[in-house]
């Protein structure tokens, strides 16, 4: 009768036993930058903020590892800063937050075994949280969504639905690591967001009624949703007409985070037998305790 349970118990020692030979724990930190509406390079430093992240890894083998976790960054953008004249008239501004949160697998390409370099690419499933803010002519943070600045949510555009603030994501990109030591790696990753949203800027389509959006959201609204009268010789510009262009709503917003990551092996690693490593992370040094190969 015991058998069975018996069994059963031993068989998930020793699958967590063996899960735990290679669990690793990774933090990231770096800059953080979008491009959408609001910039129009796809990748760029300008206006750059700072991203922070953390996550776990498990290698299935010495070219596959299984990652998932959290990052945190900050993204910004601003008209004044952009190239196209028209786009500087316009006078937009935006900055949010991003709580990210994702699920994904490397594969190194030369391994992680007995290399001191190991070139790398991810692909992940992310969800996302941002809030669009901006500050207005007085120096106040306002949140942007509930302006509905192009519309969203109001009667007299029934196609203009809210947007939510959590979204999803495709993250993909390259890095490479450096072995340190048995248990320590360093490395550089840049990684790309493709979002399916173009809200994240609180900018996508047209201008909507002046006084529609009064009505609706009161006057803050619309002197978020228009900021070419803060310009120098600009006060008296007339308020665009109803469905003037605003934005490009054919192109999604996408973010990216670029930075260094620092690795360490909680579990696995090189195991000493009679002099002789063995074990699953044994290839990874040489009876020096140092790499065999560079590459």
């Amino acid at each position: 009768m015991l058998k069975k349970p018996v069994f059963l118990l031993l068989s998930l020692i020793t699958f967590f036993q063996l899960a735990a030979q290679d669990l690793r724990i990774n933090l990231f930190g770096g800059m953080a930058n979008y491009n959408g509406d609001l910039q129009a390079r796809t990748i760029t430093f300008q206006q750059a903020r700072y991203a922070l992240g953390a996550w776990v890894s498990y290698d299935i083998n010495p070219k596959i590892i299984l990652r998932g976790g959290l990052h945190y960054g900050t993204v910004r953008a601003e008209d004044r800063f952009q190239a196209n004249p028209l786009n500087r008239l316009r006078n937009l501004s935006f900055a949010t937050n991003i709580w990210e949160l994702q699920a994904g697998a490397e594969y190194h390409f030369l391994g992680m075994d007995d290399r001191i370099f190991s070139p790398y690419i991810f692909g992940a499933a992310a969800g996302f949280r941002h809030n669009p803010y901006a500050y207005d002519a007085a120096g106040n943070k306002v949140f942007l969504k509930p302006l509905s600045t192009e519309g969203q949510g109001l009667a007299g555009y029934p196609d203009r639905k809210p947007y939510s603030l959590f979204q999803f994501a495709v993250p993909v990109g390259l890095g490479v690591r450096m072995v340190l030591t048995d248990r320590i790696d360093v490395g550089a990753e840049f990684g790309y967001r493709k979002t399916f949203t173009d809200y994240m800027d609180d900018v996508s389509r047209s201008y909507v009624d002046q006084n529609a959006l009064l009505l609706a959201r009161g006057p803050r609204a619309v002197q978020m949703a228009y900021r070419t009268p803060e310009l120098p010789d600009h006060a008296t510009d007339p308020y665009p007409v109803d469905l003037e262009k605003r934005g490009g709503s054919q192109f999604k917003d996408n973010y990216y985070f670029l930075g260094v990551t620092l690795t360490y092996r909680l579990t696995g690693g090189e195991k000493m037998n009679g002099g002789k490593a063995s074990g699953r992370g044994g290839k990874r040094r040489s009876n020096l305790g140092c790499p065999t190969n560079v590459f």
